[in-house]
């Protein structure tokens, strides 16, 4: 196993090739740190995104279910969307939060991020807890959006995940950020739980 350090490889040239409403695809050929050769490179530039885990004042999450067309299914969601540019991440967690299902929350709190497939891939994951929710607020939906809310006991999160319920990937790097956050006893566990 080699233990040179890995560098990035400079660019060489890019080209744009599709400026679309969610992404810029992009062609950029790159070289080798090593010099010994070049590769061209296919990535897409997207809006950063926000998910958030939404917990009632009854302990519940809210959830959202709408159909994707990406697979082609309906799928079990937690609410989120794109960051609009110049937006605030957290401001963009209330948002989409209230234009999906209604609810405002009384406390937002950064769960942590991902990059959502650096392969290819140039924007990042945000994930907000949100407390304290109640159903005060005005849903928005985008005029290509049908969704559907529901409320579940918040234990049942993982098990959705474990029955195949929840698919989505940013969906399960949110639960992952949520369990690391009841495993270091994060403040907000007391509140959402119940328990120290």
């Amino acid at each position: 196993m080699s233990h040179d350090k890995i560098l990035p490889w400079p660019a060489i040239s890019r080209e744009e090739l599709g400026n679309h409403k969610i992404f810029t695809l992009s062609r950029t050929v790159r070289r080798s740190p090593k010099g010994d050769r070049e590769h061209a490179f296919f990535g897409l530039e997207a809006p950063d995104w926000v998910n958030v885990l939404a917990v009632t004042e009854e302990k519940q999450l809210i959830l959202i279910e709408q159909y994707r067309h990406g697979t082609d299914c309906v799928t079990l969601e937690i609410p989120g969307g794109a960051v609009d540019r110049d937006e605030d991440p957290a401001e963009a967690g209330g948002r989409e939060l209230e234009e999906e299902t209604g609810y405002r929350p009384r406390q937002l709190e950064l769960l942590g991020w991902v990059e959502t497939n650096p392969a290819f891939l140039n924007n990042r994951c945000w994930t907000y807890l949100a407390t304290g929710c109640s159903p005060d607020g005005k849903i928005n939906f985008d005029p290509s959006e049908e969704i559907e809310v529901q409320l579940v006991d918040l234990s049942r999160f993982t098990e959705l995940i474990q029955e195949g319920k929840i698919r989505h990937s940013l969906v399960v790097a949110a639960h992952d950020h949520l369990q690391r956050g009841i495993s270091r006893g994060a403040p907000w566990v007391a509140e959402i739980f119940g328990r120290e």
